[in-house]
């Protein structure tokens, strides 16, 4: 389909602006830059598109065919992030509309429920509670409306989601409101006896379950930070960042595979916030009594994920360096003009399977540095891959022994392999 959109929108809007509802906006230039990238992709892939000065040599034909897709990636590249700015533009004017969507259906659900039951204070304090903390999400997602809105605090440095924000957030907001609960139900009660159940009702011995559960997520938001950025800057984890974040990103990893770490935190943590949420509107004089068994349940699943983000990524590495051989070759030394096949593990980090992110892979050949060719097959590359990368071997290496080092699109650096160049 984006092919023949690409064939068929020629002439049509290059979508540079970024005019909210345009039709040939940001989303659009960003998908008919997408199109015309595959079109020339599958053009390539079938042999198609080659000037006759090139097409009678491989390995020029190949460079030439890499260059050009490198160039439309770059393009594509561009309008993705044009998009993805334009997208978190429009985000928080979103995210205000769901707030103030919750608080209407909560004030729909009191009025339903009162029915019979009667209208009670607490009725009064869970509204007024909502409508302070709806007015508190929206004043904050203007102030930072370029970031996305309130969801800002929770997108983290790679342009993703964060799931151990997300989860602490959503804890930090239950526990805000249901202070804010209780405090609307101490400014109106008048006898001296409401008032001190009320005040009784922050003690710690019932609260201690959603006490320690909050205190433990939000310590798990820091340390998980912390943890992440130490190991990128020690190269043990790649991490490359995304056009925009997505919903997707709370469940799976950078490369959009679903996590298990992830998936069984936010389950976890999921059920134990309707479970507090159900027990505040029962227990609305109080703070949510989260039993011990519940909070021991989610104190796992955090120390699951926290492990998780210690386990997960890893450094890239060379295994081996051969020739490169075609059919019919001889077997033959590696000489300069030659192909080089490099296999190891982690050259394609998460999240990097673009074509911009692949054309950034660099191979250090000594103290030359070759520019990692792509190799278009029908919906896909088959170079590089994230366990075996192909380079020629350019004439300035010298002949001797020379170090191979790949640099991935990451900034990350494998390990150095020695191989011996003849002439």
């Amino acid at each position: 389909m984006a092919v023949q959109e690409a064939r068929q929108g020629a002439g049509a809007h290059e979508g540079g602006c970024t005019c909210g509802d345009c039709p040939h906006g940001a989303r659009e230039g960003h998908r008919r830059a997408v199109a015309a990238f595959l079109l020339k992709r599958e053009e390539f892939a079938s042999g198609q598109g080659l000037p006759a000065a090139v097409a009678h040599s491989a390995s020029a034909s190949r460079q030439w065919v890499s260059d050009e897709l490198t160039q439309s990636a770059a393009l594509v590249a561009e309008r993705g992030r044009a998009e993805g700015e334009a997208w978190l533009q429009r985000l928080w004017l979103r995210t205000a509309y769901v707030v103030w969507s919750a608080v209407l259906l909560l004030f729909l659900v009191q009025v339903l429920t009162a029915i019979g039951a009667g209208w009670t204070v607490a009725r009064t304090a869970g509204l007024l509670a909502a409508l302070l903390t709806g007015l508190a999400l929206t004043g904050a997602g203007y102030l930072h409306r370029a970031r996305g809105g309130a969801p800002a605090p929770v997108i983290g440095e790679d342009n993703r989601l964060s799931t151990s924000r997300a989860v602490a957030a959503s804890w930090v907001l239950l526990a805000g409101y249901a202070v804010l609960v209780l405090v609307g139900q101490l400014a109106a009660a008048s006898d001296h006896d409401d008032r001190d159940a009320l005040i009784a009702g922050l003690e710690l011995a019932r609260g201690a379950g959603i006490v320690t559960v909050l205190a433990v997520v939000c310590g798990i938001a820091v340390l998980v930070r912390r943890v992440v950025g130490l190991r990128v800057l020690g190269q043990r984890l790649q991490k490359v960042g995304a056009y925009r974040p997505r919903a997707a990103d709370l469940l799976t990893d950078d490369s959009g595979r679903g996590s298990f770490t992830d998936i069984q935190y936010v389950v976890v943590s999921t059920v134990a916030l309707v479970f507090a949420a159900v027990r505040l509107a029962r227990r609305p004089d109080q703070l949510p009594d989260l039993p011990w068994g519940l909070a021991l349940l989610v104190l796992v699943s955090a120390a699951t994920y926290l492990a998780g983000k210690y386990a997960e990524g890893g450094r890239p590495v060379i295994l081996s360096v051969v020739r490169a051989r075609e059919a019919g070759d001889l077997d033959a030394p590696i000489r300069t003009g030659d192909d080089i096949e490099i296999r190891g593990a982690g050259f394609v980090p998460p999240g990097a399977q673009a074509a911009d992110r692949l054309s950034r892979m660099v191979v250090r050949i000594g103290a030359v540095h070759v520019h990692v060719p792509l190799v278009p097959v029908v919906g896909g590359f088959s170079n590089p891959t994230d366990a075996v990368l192909t380079v020629p071997v350019p004439a300035d290496v010298e002949p001797g022994r020379v170090e191979v080092q790949v640099v991935t699109a990451a900034g990350a650096e494998t390990n150095r392999y020695a191989i011996e160049v003849t002439d």
